[in-house]
């Protein structure tokens, strides 16, 4: 008697579970999103990753409109992007200039005419930034303000100004194009890491207000990637930046963009590349938002053992930082 007593009772809790797992499923999971005649609006979209996730969704039929500073530079672009257009009958690439994180009204009005021109936007990638590699004390002033102009206000604009558009249609992404340097503090990077940590808030509160409006945001975390941005910043490079930044190895932008466009069609929110990017997804999961019960299970399970694992890669990274403080002080006293 108490043995189907129990058997009943744990029949009840599974099928409830199974229950929870499906509305969980079906409350999380977002629609995928064809890009097949769609419009994609990209920041920075005259170089590096920008332009990379250009090439990619041209690939896959949308039209672009880029958006940078330096009108020849996007001219440029332009040119070489034509190779990737599949249908010249209703693909299209416009360039506008306008600084994304100079006047509001400037790129209210960059948004409006792309719109205007392309139609509605599907897709606003945030890739337009810079960066510098120095140490705190080391980085001027002004330039603290340049990078979180350039990397949080620069992504803010474009979003406020497309995000009506998209509560309009009920759906739409917009992605960030952050940086490993959001997830954990990196040595050299006081300017760069905290405007990227700043995006991350960003896109998780910004998630949690447009979410009922079938939008979703997707915050990119790649490690180095071969670009100029970077090229510039390893002129002054501290050793310490470049020895704890070769762990995570040098990407390819068209190997970024496939996975920043492949994780935004599906709506996810965290987009990494390889096992370091998922092992600080993981890690530095916190409370953001999940889209599928795959994320749930690998962060419930996985995390105790791979926070673990965590101490000994910051362990790593101090050694390296006192090994070459050691070495300056030596030279020092020569």
């Amino acid at each position: 008697m108490e043995l189907s007593i129990l058997l009943c009772i744990a029949v009840v809790v599974f099928v409830l579970c199974l229950f929870g797992l499906f509305w969980l499923s079906s409350s999380i999971q977002p629609p995928l999103l064809e890009l097949k005649q769609a419009h994609v609006i990209i920041t920075g979209g005259s170089s590096g990753i920008g332009k990379a996730v250009a090439a990619e969704v041209l690939k896959q039929g949308a039209s672009v409109t880029l958006l940078a500073r330096n009108e020849a530079r996007l001219q440029q672009a332009q040119q070489e992007l034509q190779q990737y257009i599949t249908d010249k009958t209703n693909q299209r690439i416009l360039c506008i200039p306008v600084d994304v994180c100079r006047e509001y009204s400037a790129v209210e009005a960059a948004i409006k005419k792309a719109i205007d021109v392309l139609g509605p936007c599907d897709i606003l990638v945030n890739s337009a930034g810079m960066s510098r590699a120095l140490s705190f004390e080391d980085t001027p002033v002004e330039d603290f303000k340049k990078v979180m102009d350039a990397n949080y206000i620069g992504s803010v604009y474009p979003s406020r100004a497309v995000l009506p558009y998209m509560k309009k249609r009920r759906g739409g992404r917009i992605v960030y194009v952050a940086s490993q340097a959001a997830q954990l503090g990196v040595y050299g990077y006081t300017a760069y890491a905290s405007s990227k940590f700043a995006l991350r808030g960003l896109a998780e509160t910004l998630q949690m207000e447009v979410k009922p409006y079938g939008i979703y945001i997707t915050i990119s975390f790649p490690p180095d990637v071969e670009t100029p941005m970077l090229a510039e910043d390893k002129i002054n490079m501290p050793k310490e930046t470049v020895l704890i930044s070769e762990s995570s190895g040098l990407h390819q932008p068209d190997e970024i963009a496939q996975i920043i466009v492949k994780d935004a069609k599906r709506g996810r929110f965290h987009s990494f590349v390889g096992f370091d990017g998922f092992f600080l997804a993981i890690v530095s999961c916190g409370m953001s938002p999940v889209t599928s019960l795959l994320e749930v299970f690998l962060q419930v399970f996985l995390m105790s053992i791979l926070k673990l694992t965590s101490f000994f890669f910051v362990a790593n990274f101090n050694g390296i930082v006192m090994k070459c403080f050691k070495e300056r002080e030596s030279q020092k006293q020569k």
